[in-house]
């Protein structure tokens, strides 16, 4: 079987998409990966150059989310259709919503990881407006015309339902991450946080502005500048000192660590003994994810995804709650029984989360496509 695998390079469906390229490789799927938004870092492409046999195509199109972008949304197309044409994949997996209307030869599934109006009404509290009805129709159209939807949980497929349906329910697929990739290490008194900075969904300023109320240091990573974002991502950080390796900090302001490559990531996540997570907006969650598997204690905020992957095995508090933001993360730092609880029941949880049963679902999704298409790979 051959794959048409689309991404962005642009966050976690980058590593989405370098997971699943390798877990699909190890079961023998020809893998056509193609990627617009952006330059793969280096990091990442150095992953995508050690997976057997993938062709990977890259692209710098704008993407639907960001300002502007309906020009090189249709160049874009023209491009991933060329890519079809010349591979012939038996399947083309997308990850934007307006690809999914393309007239590709072979059945499409449309992935959602996220979407502008759920994002709109988590964070601002009221449908995106009219500047954003073109996008909308985009979004519909392309579910619309897929041959498969699938989501990685079961909050976002219902979101995708309420906002852009009718659609019949989508597949739900939990993302995976390799555990080999985020060892846990020896904990220190550090409270990490990880998402982009200037997404109000990813709750950085929160954890930004709680930071001096706090016993322990707290360091988080994440890009401080959107790629163009169409004015949705604003928020305010918190100031702070850039930092390149995990060592003794004070407490205090947050330590911003920038865009990390994934290797010095997981080496902060296995000396932190505790990871917050105060999102308004989390259709999945990698980076709770990485941080479970790398042996942290989890303060999240009480979404519906994510007490759908960590309910029993995390501390929760309110969305936009910074005071119990504040008061669960003092409680825990002061408490290393309750923290190696919760470790341990959110480490053994991220282990059913790797990238071979995500594959092995994909695989499923791609058979039914292609029963249903009266084709054979």
């Amino acid at each position: 079987m051959k794959v048409l695998l689309h991404a962005d390079a642009v966050g976690g469906v980058l590593t989405y998409a370098l997971e699943l390229a390798a877990a699909l490789a190890a079961r023998g799927v020809a893998v056509v990966l193609a990627t617009e938004g952006g330059p793969v870092p280096e990091g990442a492409r150095r992953r995508l150059r050690a997976v057997p046999g993938l062709v990977h195509e890259e692209a710098g199109f704008r993407l639907e989310w960001m300002d502007e972008p309906w020009d090189d949304v249709a160049r874009a197309g023209e491009w991933l259709l060329g890519i079809e044409r010349r591979e012939r994949p038996d399947v083309v997996h997308l990850g934007a919503f307006a690809h999914g209307r393309l007239p590709f030869r072979a059945p499409r599934l449309v992935v959602g990881h996220s979407c502008v109006v759920s994002w709109y009404e988590a964070v601002r509290g009221a449908p995106p407006p009219p500047s954003w009805d073109r996008y909308r129709r985009a979004v519909r159209e392309g579910l619309a015309a897929a041959d498969a939807v699938a989501a990685a949980s079961a909050a976002m497929a219902r979101a995708l339902v309420r906002h852009h349906g009718p659609l019949a329910p989508p597949a739900v697929v939990p993302n995976g991450r390799d555990p080999a990739r985020f060892p846990p290490g020896e904990k220190a008194p550090l409270v990490m946080g990880a998402g982009r900075l200037w997404d109000e969904a990813k709750g950085a300023a929160a954890l930004a502005r709680v930071a001096p109320e706090l016993p322990w240091p707290v360091a988080i990573a994440g890009e401080a500048r959107a790629p163009g974002a169409h004015g949705l991502h604003d928020a305010p950080v918190a100031p702070g000192v850039a930092d390149p390796a995990p060592r003794a900090l004070p407490p205090g302001p947050a330590h911003l660590l920038g865009r990390l490559e994934e290797a010095d990531l997981a080496a902060w996540l296995a000396r932190a003994a505790v990871f917050a997570h105060p999102a308004r907006y989390e259709p999945f969650g990698l980076a709770v994810l990485e941080a479970a598997l790398a042996g942290c204690a989890l303060v999240l905020s009480d979404l519906e995804s994510l007490r759908e992957t960590w309910d029993g095995c995390a501390e929760w508090v309110p969305p936009r709650d910074d005071a119990a933001l504040a008061a669960a993360l003092r409680r825990l730092c002061g408490d290393p029984g309750r923290r190696e609880a919760l470790a341990v029941r959110a480490r053994a949880r991220a282990l059913r989360l790797g990238p071979g049963p995500m594959a092995d679902a994909y695989l499923d999704l791609y058979r039914g496509l292609l029963a249903r298409a009266g084709a054979r790979p």
